[in-house]
């Protein structure tokens, strides 16, 4: 059975930085695309960088620049270091995987609509200005 778990949410200023971490127990994510989402208060899922099985990433243009996103596969565990943070920011931050052949942009859009995607728990991330 697949489990991803979040860590590293939590409350910083605006201009602060959090590196958010999703272990994966039950799959071996050098096999998978996987992907950091957000979703904030009455908003829809989005995503917002993910990384292919080839290493290809790629980002929601709302966060270029300040987020990067890297998988560590000897510990079979994806990363999100966020910088220079903002209140738009402030969501609840899930992590996803899937064994659907996807590239890194294609994940973005369709990771919420594959029924192959697995979902962690979620870790809120809150930005205070």
């Amino acid at each position: 059975q697949v489990q991803l778990v979040e860590s590293g949410g939590g409350s910083v200023q605006a201009g602060g930085s959090l590196r958010l971490s999703c272990a994966v127990f039950g799959y071996t994510a050098i096999n998978a695309c996987m992907g950091w989402f957000r979703q904030a208060p009455g908003k829809e899922r989005e995503g917002v960088a993910s990384i292919d099985v080839d290493g290809t990433t790629s980002y929601a243009d709302s966060v270029k620049g300040r987020f990067t996103i890297s998988k560590d596969n000897a510990k079979n565990t994806l990363y999100l270091q966020m910088n220079s943070l903002k209140p738009g920011d402030t969501a609840m931050y899930y992590c996803a995987l899937t064994w659907t052949p996807v590239t890194a942009i294609q994940a973005l859009g369709v990771m919420t609509r594959l029924q192959s995607a697995h979902w962690g728990q979620g870790t809120q991330v809150t930005v205070s200005s």
